[in-house]
């Protein structure tokens, strides 16, 4: 009886190990994940090869400079820069991430300027006739700034210059406030420069005191000389 029992255990599988288990899960799920990468770059790839016709396509044409691609994730924008640079093309991003961020590919030739690239970053249209006004306004306004500055930079030199204190209302109490002015009169040169002026020349004595004056001349005169021979 015990043989018989003992076969028919025997002839029985046993039981799957935890460790078996276990490892046919990781297999699967290892697959799964294998399945999953292929896919994924397998749709990266067809992605890549689309960006790639579309970027020839947008350099063959000559009436486009640049062109704008709908917003996409990260790893998609990420392809489009790889390709646009290996095409010698100026690529962008513009928006806000997660959200709608896109990117924006330029020929070489018409790289877009700061302001250009300022205004899409703001969610703006460029229009390169208003941003010409603007620019010229911009150029208006800061020669009149610097007009301004100048006038008032000329302004500040003259009141360096000029004393802080007036002298004359100081000491207008000890010499009057027209004294100044009357001896400047007096010191004023003649246009001559130098000359002494006609009317200071002239005799403005009367005949009667210039003959008294010459008597008076003559009377010194011989006094002089009287006294010198007594003196002898």
């Amino acid at each position: 009886m015990s043989d018989l029992l003992g076969s028919i255990l025997s002839s029985m599988e046993k039981p799957p190990s935890v460790s078996n288990e276990r490892n046919k899960l990781l297999q699967k799920q290892k697959k799964i994940i294998e399945r999953q990468q292929a896919a994924q770059k397998d749709k990266l790839n067809k992605f890549r090869e689309k960006i790639e016709k579309s970027v020839n396509e947008f350099i063959q044409d000559s009436h486009k400079n640049k062109f704008k691609f709908e917003p996409m994730d990260k790893v998609y924008r990420n392809i489009i820069h790889d390709v646009a640079e290996i095409a010698g093309l100026c690529a962008y991003a513009f928006g806000e991430d997660e959200v709608d961020r896109y990117v924006m590919i330029f020929k070489k030739e018409y790289a877009p300027s700061e302001d250009e690239l300022q205004a899409y970053r703001n969610g703006e249209e460029w229009d390169p006739v208003k941003a010409k006004e603007i620019a010229l306004q911009k150029q208006i306004f800061l020669q009149q700034k610097e007009k301004l500055q100048e006038i008032e930079e000329n302004k500040k030199r003259k009141r360096d210059v000029e004393p802080t204190r007036n002298y004359a209302d100081r000491y207008e109490k000890f010499v009057g406030r027209d004294a100044g002015l009357a001896a400047a009169k007096i010191a004023t040169p003649n246009k001559q420069f130098g000359f002494v002026p006609s009317e200071q020349k002239k005799d403005q004595r009367s005949i009667e005191q210039t003959l008294a004056d010459i008597q008076a001349k003559k009377k010194l005169k011989k006094s002089d000389h009287q006294a010198a021979d007594t003196v002898n």
